[in-house]
């Protein structure tokens, strides 16, 4: 990776919507509970039991965390369980609806792409590493939910769910990996070619499908002052023809991290599904372990 290298115009980046700070909330509990863990056979059901009882206050699922290691990346949160109690205290049972679109696992890590409401609708990807059979880590991003379909009538988590091509899982990871370098490097004759032709699935809420609609959204949005730049690439997740890039750099004048998940066919990028989140100043985290 290149990762310290900005594009240089609106190539350097797939189409982002306007950012509205949102956090992830996180379902907790005040103590711990008392409870034998589950028998589960693989950590992605762990993680959709996890998720959805944020929704239903079930107590069970918090025994997949570790009590001792665990670092969270949301900076909106105090580190470790402490930071889940307190937020868990401040949401009344039954206030939160989420929904897990998709959950995928990469060796130790497990990266799930789910629709939620606190009040107001979210979409988020989430990730968590297990560690010794437990949750010992966790990242997010988050941002408001756009209601209204896409000019090409997508939503932001609609289209295929379920990995397949599980054989091409790292040729796929390699893919997107060279993809970014290249955008990150400024090799701008080279991003087409990642691409069938001009056939592009895009679920950004205001943008059309194929590179047509990817370039006029681009210009469309820099001409509002909302540029899109990658700075650096912190970590690449895959399972078959879905992978996930996490990265940071700016949206118009804000520090924001980026999570693009990539459908790839043929080795070729197909579809995409994103959410942007503004990155607070250090003064305002609550944890010390940064949002990467």
């Amino acid at each position: 990776m290149t990762g310290e290298i900005a594009t240089q115009s609106i190539l350097g980046a797939l189409d982002y919507i306007a950012i509205i700070p949102v956090w992830m909330m996180i379902m907790t509990q005040d103590v711990l509970p008392s409870v034998e863990k589950p028998a589960l056979s693989s950590y992605k059901e762990q993680v959709v039991e996890i998720l959805k009882s944020i929704e239903t206050g079930d107590r069970k699922p918090l025994v997949y965390i570790s009590p001792n290691k665990y670092v969270q990346h949301n900076l909106a949160l105090a580190d470790g369980l402490a930071g889940l109690t307190a937020l868990w205290q401040s949401r009344p049972k039954g206030s939160v609806r989420v929904n897990p679109v998709r959950v995928f696992q990469d060796g130790n890590f497990v990266f799930a792409h789910t629709e939620y409401n606190f009040a107001v609708p979210r979409v988020g990807f989430d990730i968590w590493c297990f560690e010794d059979g437990k949750i010992v880590e966790h990242w997010d991003n988050h941002q408001e939910r756009v209601a209204k379909p896409s000019p090409s009538g997508h939503t932001m988590i609609d289209g295929p769910t379920t990995a397949s091509d599980l054989d091409k899982t790292e040729a796929n990871k390699a893919l997107m990996r060279t993809y970014m370098d290249d955008l990150l490097s400024g090799r701008k004759n080279k991003f087409a070619g990642y691409f069938d032709g001009n056939n592009y699935i895009q679920h950004s809420p205001l943008v059309a499908d194929n590179l047509t609609g990817l370039f006029a959204g681009l210009q469309s949005l820099a001409k509002q002052g909302l540029t899109v730049k990658y700075d650096r690439v912190h970590r690449v997740l895959g399972e078959g023809n879905f992978v996930l890039v996490v990265a940071e750099g700016s949206f118009g004048q804000h520090p924001s991290s980026y999570y693009d998940l990539y459908r790839i066919q043929n080795g070729k990028i197909a579809e995409h599904w994103d959410t942007i989140q503004p990155i607070p100043p250090r003064a305002e985290w609550k944890n010390s372990n940064g949002k990467f």
